[in-house]
């Protein structure tokens, strides 16, 4: 959900927003990341009509079929038109609005805003902004890093290193995108995309130390704004009486926004190179990706030569010369 004056606030200069009606109607609320024209609305045929939550818009062939009406018939169908509570009108390619428009939509509380792009231009430019601003959202405590390119959301217990080994992993030439509190956006279907809060970003806290900034310390090469999250490495305190996966055959998977994610858990004693740990499992991400797997291709590998020796086996004990 976004109110007008948001829209405006945010992505007026980039959409050439222009508001003809004042500053009438700026809290309504849009409630559809969906935007469209009225259509037969304008016409009277209203049966079909059901966008009352989403943004209008008022291209050339709308504004002309207007223009073409009699003062009383226009007058009529803008009546129609704007009878149901919508968010606001918009008018593309820097058209004049019919004064019956304006004046209407101002009695009604209803903005109309004009801009200057083409109306194929403007849906596209549009589409993006709606879609952000109704994406799926949350917030989750951990770390989040580019290694080698691929996106690792780091979570654990409090204190038990997150913040550490993202240090060292950004030491190595890797990049910060957020520590502490890693705001996730969901794309589309099937992308999730993390970024830090935009006061603490780039800054981490390490215990002992304090808040240092990563980057005035390491450079701007050390940083990036968003990462799309492609991994989840969940570090765990070492517990003798678990069994961990050895082989990588048994894959586990996380959920964040009703997406499934790879998860790979790391079990933390002293002496452990984490740093090294966590550099191979975005190569081995990267190796999944292009289609190489290593803990199958061995257990293929291995299920062959025993199969092998199996049939070797038999064929002596078959040989009675």
């Amino acid at each position: 959900m976004i109110k007008v004056a948001e829209l405006l606030a945010r992505k007026g200069d980039p959409l050439q927003l222009e508001l003809l009606t004042g500053e009438v109607g700026l809290q309504r609320e849009v409630k559809s990341p969906e935007a469209s024209s009225p259509g037969l609305v304008l016409a009277g045929y209203t049966a079909r009509f059901v966008g009352t939550d989403r943004i209008h818009i008022l291209g050339e062939t709308e504004i002309s079929y207007l223009g073409a009406l009699d003062p009383a018939a226009r007058r009529k169908s803008i009546e129609t038109f704007l009878s149901y509570e919508l968010p606001c009108v918009i008018v593309t390619k820097g058209q004049e609005a019919p004064d019956d428009l304006v004046q209407l939509a101002r009695d009604r509380g209803i903005p109309v805003i004009r801009t200057r792009l083409k109306t194929a231009e403007f849906y596209r430019r549009l589409k993006p902004v709606l879609d952000d601003a109704f994406a799926p959202r949350t917030t989750v405590h951990g770390s989040l890093a580019d290694v080698f390119g691929v996106g690792l959301l780091f979570r654990g217990r409090s204190g038990i290193g997150k913040s550490e080994c993202v240090l060292d992993l950004v030491e190595r030439g890797h990049r910060l995108v957020a520590d502490d509190v890693v705001h996730v956006t969901r794309r589309g279907n099937d992308v999730l995309i993390g970024r830090g809060h935009e006061i603490s970003r780039h800054y981490m806290e390490i215990r002992g130390v304090g808040l240092i900034d990563i980057n005035a310390l390491f450079g701007i090469r050390s940083v990036r704004q968003q990462k799309r999250i492609e991994v989840v490495v969940q570090l765990e305190d070492w517990d003798n009486t678990r069994e961990y996966d050895r082989t990588g055959l048994d894959q586990q998977q996380t959920e964040l926004l009703d997406i499934s994610l790879p998860l790979v858990t790391v079990p933390l004693n002293p002496g452990k190179n984490l740093t090294v740990i966590c550099e191979v499992v975005a190569m081995n991400h990267l190796l999944r990706y292009s289609g190489v797997d290593s803990a199958n291709a061995f257990n293929e590998r291995l299920i062959r030569r025993m199969r092998e020796k199996g049939e070797l086996q038999r064929y002596l004990e078959e040989d009675y010369e």
